[in-house]
Formats: structure tokens, C-alpha cells, sequence
């Protein structure tokens, strides 16, 4: 594999399914999509940060690490799943929680993923801002500094773009999981849609594609920033990826493809469209999607759809990445 080099723990239960949704399909009328159902990735309810933990940890295990630090937002799933791996490979855990959605009734502050980090025990700082990456950074690497004093070896799995993706390092190996998936499906894909926020994801799945030889263009719905912003955020990590596996160049501007139309009223937040494809999604095929990641990116898929910018014959593949807890922060969905 691409990411031989690199130490990993095994988390996930992989190779997750590659599914087709043949109601959605047919309700849109356009191309046949399928799934692929990185939800499905097991450790406490699963997603897409299960593989990145596997590259995280791997490299904190490797570096003696015995108490593991990461931030997010309060219904954060690489909160959730940080905690959870730790908990499953015996290691001490202290996690930040960003007030990054104002307004939110209780069921967000107490259910889904809070519900569930509390549930397995973790120690919970908080940070009082919601877009200030290096700030949460610097708080993190702060309690990271009371550790070493007493004794620990602590990690940090930090939030801004500035650091080296190790994370990025599992959807270099999905990428591998997908192609060979394809293969053994005899299925020509015509695009992969993704959520993209921190861009970990999208660059790792973007790097190992083209380090691949595959030209299978990859949409990122932004569910944070703007999608300039993002493009830039995408390509640096992106290309940083690239040098981690040996290929350096092998990603390009023109690969970059990030559209912000669902992102408003901003993150964590969702408009009638992300509401609107979340209950399609349900309804269809039983595929449960959220307001802050997926719905965005599944809103954003439909568009393509019927503004013919996919054609019936063709193949779209969604790459699902989990937040299913989530769903039990916002009960206006179906209000």
C-alpha cells in the first residue's frame, strides 16, 4: 500500500460496503449513485475519522504517546472517535470542545455525540470561540504542557492546517479500497462527492486517487469556509500528501473542486435544501445523514443532478462520512 511507511492501529472495519441507493436514483432521475458507506467504519458509531485515528495513533503509539488530546466543535464526531480509540487501546484521553454553533437548544449541548463522550468518561475542557483554530491549537498544546509535567507523554491531534495530515494518510488507503471496489464491480465512476472541512478527508482521497493514476474528479461541498478558502486549505494539504507517499506533483490546481453553495447560514447550521435532502435520503433508502457534514454534501450531489451537470448513464459514488449521532442535536429537522 501507498501508506506502508507509516505506523497504523487497526479501528475500522474495512473495506466498508460500496452501495448502490436505487431509490434515490430513481427518485432523481439522473445518474445511478452509490454509497460508500464509510459510516459503517464500527468503533462507537463509526465515520470517516476512524481511518484518520488509525494514522493519528499509530503515529502517537510510535512516538511512546500514553494520553491523547484532540479538538472539535461540542457535537464533534474526531471528538467522539478520539475518545473512543483511546478507550479501546488502553490510553489516557483529555478532549477541547469549541463553542462554534450559538443558539442551539439543549438536545445539542446534551445528546448525540456530547451524550456519547460522556458516556465513555473522557476529561472535557472548553474553549470559549468558535473560529479561532490556532487559538484551540494553542489550548490544546497548553493542557498537553500540564501533562509532560506530571509525568505523561501526551499527543496532540491538532485542528489548523499547519501540521503534518497523518490523518490524511487513511483515505489514501480508501482511495486503494474504492479502485479496487470499481474493479471488482466493473463500474466507471464520473465523480466522488465529499464533504470538505478541515480537508483531511478530501486531500487524503484526492492524493491517493492521482498518486493511483486515477482521474476521477473529486467534488468537496465546504461545510466551514468559503469555497476559495477551501480550495487553497484542499491543494496545500493535498500536495503535502503527496510528498508523504512518495509522489510528489501528482495533484494540480485543476484537480481542486470546491463549491460552498450549501454552507450557509454557516457551519453547523443548515437551509432548506441540506433539510430537504437529509429527509430524502431517509425516505429513499434509510441513509441517515447530518446537518453539519453530509446532508451539506448529499444537498450538494442533488443539485448536480438536476442541473444536469451528471446524465443519466452515469455513475456517482458519496462518499458517506458517518456523523449519525449528530442527527439527535437538531430535533427541528423533522419539528
Amino acid at each position: 500500500m501507498l501508506t506502508d511507511d507509516y505506523p497504523r492501529v487497526e479501528l475500522s472495519h474495512s473495506p466498508t460496503p460500496l452501495e448502490c441507493l436505487n431509490n434515490l436514483s430513481q427518485k432523481l432521475g439522473g445518474p445511478k449513485i452509490w454509497v460508500k458507506r464509510d459510516d459503517c467504519t464500527g468503533l462507537a458509531m463509526g465515520g470517516n475519522k476512524v481511518r484518520q485515528l488509525e494514522y493519528y495513533i499509530g503515529d502517537a503509539v510510535a512516538k511512546g504517546a500514553d494520553t491523547i488530546l484532540t479538538t472539535g466543535a461540542i457535537q464533534s464526531n474526531q471528538v467522539r472517535l478520539t475518545i473512543a480509540a483511546a478507550r479501546k487501546l488502553g490510553l489516557g484521553v483529555e478532549v477541547q470542545l469549541e463553542e462554534r454553533v450559538a443558539g442551539r437548544p439543549k438536545e445539542y449541548y446534551e445528546s448525540g455525540n456530547p451524550f456519547l463522550m460522556n458516556l465513555m468518561g473522557a476529561k472535557i475542557h472548553h474553549y470559549p470561540v468558535g473560529e479561532d483554530e490556532e487559538g484551540a491549537d494553542r489550548a490544546l498544546y497548553g493542557y498537553a504542557d500540564e501533562l509532560s509535567k506530571a509525568g505523561k507523554t501526551p499527543y496532540v491531534i491538532p485542528l489548523a492546517a499547519n501540521h503534518t495530515p497523518y490523518g490524511s494518510l487513511g483515505y489514501v488507503q480508501c482511495a486503494e479500497e474504492l479502485l479496487e471496489q470499481f474493479k471488482q464491480q466493473g463500474l466507471e465512476i464520473d465523480g466522488i462527492i465529499v464533504p470538505t472541512g478541515s480537508a483531511t478527508t478530501h486531500a487524503g482521497l484526492l492524493a491517493g486517487l492521482r498518486a493511483l493514476n486515477s482521474k476521477i474528479p473529486i467534488y468537496g461541498f465546504c461545510v466551514r469556509r468559503d469555497q476559495e478558502s477551501q480550495a487553497v486549505r484542499v491543494l496545500a494539504k493535498a500536495e503535502k500528501v503527496a510528498e508523504m507517499i512518495g509522489h510528489a506533483g501528482v495533484v494540480s490546481q485543476d484537480d481542486i473542486w470546491t463549491n460552498d453553495r450549501m454552507l450557509q447560514p454557516g457551519y453547523g447550521k443548515f437551509n432548506e435544501e441540506v433539510q430537504q435532502a437529509i429527509l430524502l435520503s431517509a425516505s429513499c433508502d434509510g441513509l441517515l445523514l447530518d446537518p453539519v457534514y453530509t446532508g451539506k454534501a448529499m444537498a450538494g450531489l442533488i443539485h448536480l443532478v438536476e442541473s444536469g451537470h451528471f446524465k443519466p448513464g452515469q455513475n456517482i459514488v458519496f462518499l458517506h462520512t458517518g456523523g449519525t449521532p449528530a442527527l439527535f442535536g437538531y430535533p427541528e429537522l423533522i419539528a
